[in-house]
Formats: structure tokens, sequence, C-alpha cells
């Protein structure tokens, strides 16, 4: 198999992938801009904090893991160190509305999304620096970007970058990657184009364990081909072949998928590949390695803390609509308790309307009398891309709901 690489991936001569040399001035407009001091409050008191009979309790990972920090603050940096130059993004830099309307008011463009305004990539000149986001960009994007010249500045994470060293060496060794995400996420997107670096390399995105048991269904002759092709259209790569590419597989993840369902899809599609090939072959056939990122790990099993020693009323979890991993913070929490999905404590309308996202629809609703009067316990988190500000404003929007001044109780 070839492994020589279809398209070079120099990067251009203005390449920054470890910061722009100005951390501590970021820092402090990070601070400026992302800091709260009701959420250190709760840090220092055990993570609770009682107002009358309103219990209000953070679980103990939370908020803009490494990543996402990181990522935020080389485009700070980028801001600072070309005051006169065009900015843009390729798409949102993290899901989170409040940072990426943030990037809009820095001057900072989108070249893709939904903040995109009429500047496209081939509009771009080599005099303009392109952020790229914390999600990575597929091996066409780079490239077109390098051939134009443009500054580049990488913010991708590096939990990222070690799915990518995976799904690079099943290609390379001739194995599929079966990568457990959504296709049209940015992440999985780029993922999935790494195959592309090595002859003949091949991608299958699954979305969960029903999408999984159709593979399953291929592997022990269930199925035919047609009816394989008809499921996966969207989610596999060019010229895919289930008969020929489903003989080797690799499993990989989007790193923000929840954890469980992760390890149960590899052990799902390991146990179709022994009952199809014997378990004297497996290690020729298969390969596993858990991607999932620890920053979202963390969050998940924080949660899965915080509603299982705590008999909570509410478990509100703050995040964009967009971001995976706080959907899955959601999901996780529903199953022990009421939980609501909102993007901005601004969704906390009133005692008697929240507005929401139930986990698997994309509309936002509205649900009534949804804070009881007398005792309640609630529970807060926020996804690894929602600053601590929005964290601070929804205890204070709790506060308020009960007739209190957050900073009387502090």
């Amino acid at each position: 198999m070839s492994t020589t690489s279809p398209t070079p991936q120099a990067p251009p001569a203005q390449y920054f992938q470890k910061g722009l040399g100005l951390k501590a001035i970021a820092q402090d407009l990070l601070e400026r801009d992302y800091h709260s001091h009701i959420v250190d409050y709760l840090r220092a008191h055990n993570f609770m904090l009682r107002i009358d009979d309103l219990e209000i309790h953070l679980a103990q990972e939370f908020g803009f893991c490494y990543g996402v920090d990181r990522a935020v603050e080389y485009a700070y940096q980028a801001r600072e160190k070309f005051p006169d130059r065009r900015i843009f993004l390729t798409g949102e830099i993290i899901h989170n509305p409040h940072v990426n309307r943030r990037m809009l008011e820095m001057g900072i463009g989108f070249l893709g999304g939904q903040y995109q305004d009429d500047v496209a990539i081939e509009d771009l000149t080599p005099a303009d620096v392109v952020i790229l986001p914390a999600f990575g960009v597929t091996m066409i994007e780079f490239k077109k970007l390098s051939d134009l010249g443009c500054i580049l500045v990488d913010t991708t994470c590096g939990s990222v970058l070690n799915v990518w060293k995976r799904v690079e060496q099943y290609a390379r060794d001739g194995f599929t990657s079966v990568i457990h995400g959504k296709y049209y996420h940015e992440e999985t997107r780029a993922t999935s184009s790494q195959t592309t670096k090595y002859s003949g390399g091949q991608y299958l995105v699954v979305r969960d364990m029903e999408e999984t048991e159709r593979v399953c269904d291929f592997i022990l002759d269930k199925s035919t081909p047609e009816e394989f092709l008809k499921i996966f259209a969207k989610s596999i790569s060019p010229g895919f072949a289930p008969e020929l590419h489903l003989q080797k597989i690799g499993v990989a993840n989007q790193t923000t998928m929840l954890s469980s369902e992760s390890l149960a899809i590899a052990e799902r599609v390991k146990r179709a590949m022994i009952e199809k090939h014997g378990a004297a072959a497996i290690n020729e056939r298969f390969r596993n390695f858990d991607t999932i990122c620890s920053a979202t790990q963390d969050r998940q099993d924080a949660v899965l803390k915080l509603v299982t020693t705590q008999k909570l009323d509410i478990m509100l979890v703050i995040g964009g609509y967009n971001s995976s991993n706080t959907n899955h913070l959601a999901a996780l929490a529903g199953q022990y308790t009421k939980a609501y999905h909102i993007d901005d404590p601004r969704c906390l309308t009133n005692v008697e309307v929240i507005r929401h996202k139930l986990y698997g629809s994309n509309e936002e609703i509205e649900t009534h009398d949804w804070f009881p009067s007398g005792p309640i316990k609630i529970g807060l988190t926020a996804g690894a891309s929602t600053p601590n500000n929005k964290i601070g404003e929804a205890v204070s929007h709790l506060a308020r709901l009960r007739g209190e001044n957050i900073e009387e109780w502090l």
C-alpha cells in the first residue's frame, strides 16, 4: 500500500501551532471576558450554595476544557498580534454562541457556518489570517488555505490530533476506520479526511448502536451491499465497497461522544468480527483504541457522581445546542432526574417558563411550571465549550427566581 499522501500538507510560511507569543496579554483578556467570582465561590465551598430553601450543586468538573481554553486564547492572541489584518475562522471556534459572538465583536469573521458573512475561502489573500478551530479542518480545507498562502493559526485540540494519528495508522495498515460520531460534525469530517493520506484509505461513520447493528448485519451476511449503501450513503468514504472494506476494521471516536456508548459500539463490532472470522484471527481483523478525550470523560463522570449522590429535583446543563459533549451531559443526567439543556442563562425566563432543547432534537422548546415553590435542589454543569461567566450568570438567575440578590449570599 502506498504511504504517500495524495495532497502535500506542508504548512505555509506563517503557521502558528504553539501560540503567537502573547499568552500573558490574552490571559488578561480572557479573565476580563469569561471569569466568574460566583464560580470561584462555589469551588471554595464544596461546589454548593444554599439560598434559603434553594440548594445549588455544581458538578466538580465543568466548563472550558484545556483544548477549548487554548483555542480561544489563540484567537485572542491572533487579534492582538495582527490588529490591522483581516482575521477569519473557518467555522465556529467552539460550539458556544456566546464565545462565537464575542469573536464577531472582536472583528473576527467566519468563512462558514451560521455566523458566516459574505467572505469565502476563495476570497482570501496571503495577507489574511485564518484560525483553524479546536475541531480541526479537513485535508482539503487545509490544502486550500496553504495554497493561498494565508497566515494560519492552528488551534486543533491535542485530543483530536490523537484520534487523527489512530485513523491515519489504520489507513496505513489497510484497516477501514469505523468512527463513532456524527458524520456532519466538523471534528468527524476532519478526522475522516485523515484516511485520505494513504491510497485506499476508507472510513465509515456510525452515529449510535442502532447504526452499528446495521454494520454488524452486513458483516454477518444478514444484509446486502445495496441495503448497506442506502443506509450509510452520507457517512462513508467515496467508493466505499462494504464487501471489501469491512474485512479489517479499526474503531475510533469523535472525542465528545458518550464514552459508554463508544465502548459498547467497539465491543459489538468486535463480537461480530469474531463470529465472522473466528477468535484466532481477531488481531488481524480488528483494532480499537478509546479516543474519548479525558476532559469529556471527566465531565461525564462528574455529572454521574452528582446525580447519583444528590437527590436532585432538576439538573441544568449549559452549553451550545450544537455542542456534542453538552448534549451527552444532558442525556446522561436525564437518566436520573429532570434535566434541561439550555444554551444561555437567559433561557431561565421566569418561574413559569424555561426555554431548552430536548436530547435528539434541534429545536428549542418552552416548558411551563418548571421551577416549583418550596425547597428545591438543583444540579448545574456546563459543556466543555461553556465559559465560567455563563455558569455564574445561571446561578444569579436562579437566585433572582427566588427574589434574591446572589451577592448577598456570597
